[in-house]
């Protein structure tokens, strides 16, 4: 008599020992119209529910609002992103229109339509001027060189600042190292002329104990180190702002867990912080390569008479001093063009590499 009833239980009854009992079917545990679902009844309130009758295709997805519904209901965003929109239009896409006199012979006097066509002439002068391949190299040279060691500065600062728990410590510290960003290169390279110029500080302070001065402002040799320091402490500050929102995003229950687990500072921040940061540094540093070749104008323009033209000449000064001043104006959009064109390598080919790292990069085909 125990036997028949602990053997008599329903079909698919979930409450049934295990072993005992009929044992449900795949169609009968399947939630379908008309057949017995998990729970021994039919389907969610006896329709068809997810494994009915479109069980074998996708759900179906919403359809987008059209154009005039979108436009209606986002007008405010749109209306005030419209200056902004307004300017990169007229400064930025318009002027491209210009690039055309790289393959002419341009004159102001005659304008762009007058103006006789030369084909690749100006490109070929370009790549057998001399000057142009050291100016490459000067650029070149001093982006590889910041890269290494200006690139991690405003990451390290940011973690630093991140470190610091009171909140007004904090505040009173970003002001400081935020503020040389609002300062003119004019006023960035007076004060380090005063600092290490041959009558500043530092030769000063040498002289005073017995030292020979020295003056770092016109030695050629130090110039990388110099423009490379004054990069540093005019940006770097500025620099931590997407780095400080990156380790805000971070959860910090991470860290709370890593602390409990016994793992140090040193290894929270290896294997916590640095993988937070890792998409924000990629990113910026995939945009800093489609900039190799554009390194400042003034920064160098400033102290190019002081080091000499082979140290100092990059990209930038080349197109003012070989071309806006003579009049050579097809000749500065040529490498112009060769510099976008040499950017928009880079970023291609850092772009590449990031997908192969597993990351997003600047875009991602879908």
């Amino acid at each position: 008599m125990l036997k028949d009833t602990v053997n008599s239980g329903p079909a698919g009854d979930l409450t049934a020992p295990a072993g005992t009992g009929t044992p449900a079917t795949a169609d009968q545990n399947r939630a379908g119209p008309g057949k017995p679902g998990r729970f021994g009844k039919p389907g969610r309130f006896g329709k068809p529910g997810r494994f009915g009758k479109k069980a074998a295709g996708k759900a179906a997805r919403p359809r987008p609002a059209s154009l005039g519904a979108r436009l209606k209901r986002d007008w405010q965003l749109l209306l005030m992103a419209l200056p902004a929109v307004g300017l990169l239009i007229v400064f930025h896409y318009v002027p491209l229109f210009g690039n055309v006199i790289a393959f002419q012979d341009y004159s102001p006097y005659v304008g762009i339509k007058d103006s006789p066509w030369v084909g690749l002439s100006n490109f070929h002068w370009l790549l057998f001027d001399q000057s142009f391949w050291d100016a490459t190299l000067n650029t070149l040279s001093i982006t590889a060189f910041q890269l290494v060691f200006y690139f991690p500065v405003p990451i390290m600062l940011a973690v630093l600042l991140d470190s610091v728990v009171r909140p007004r410590m904090r505040l009173f510290i970003q002001s400081i190292v935020y503020m040389p960003h609002f300062f003119s290169w004019v006023l960035v390279v007076t004060l380090f002329q005063q600092m290490f110029g041959g009558a500043g500080l530092l030769s000063q302070i040498l002289r005073d104990n017995g030292y020979r001065g020295v003056d770092l402002m016109t030695n050629p040799d130090t110039f990388l180190l110099l423009v490379t320091a004054e990069s540093i402490w005019k940006d770097a500050g500025w620099g931590t702002i997407i780095f400080l929102a990156a380790l805000a995003a971070i959860n910090q229950n991470l860290y709370e867990a890593a602390a409990v687990d016994g793992a140090g500072r040193w290894r929270r921040m290896w294997h916590i912080t640095l993988p937070g940061l890792r998409p924000v540094i990629i990113l910026l540093l995939i945009l800093r390569l489609g900039e190799a070749l554009n390194v400042g104008f003034e920064q160098f323009f400033l102290q190019r008479d002081a080091v000499g033209r082979e140290a100092a000449e990059v990209l930038d000064t080349f197109v003012y001093w070989r071309t806006l001043l003579t009049g050579e104006w097809s000749y500065g959009a040529a490498a112009g063009l060769v510099k976008g064109l040499v950017g928009l390598i880079l970023i291609l080919i850092a772009n590449k590499v990031a997908h192969r790292f597993g990351e997003q990069g600047i875009y991602k085909r879908s």
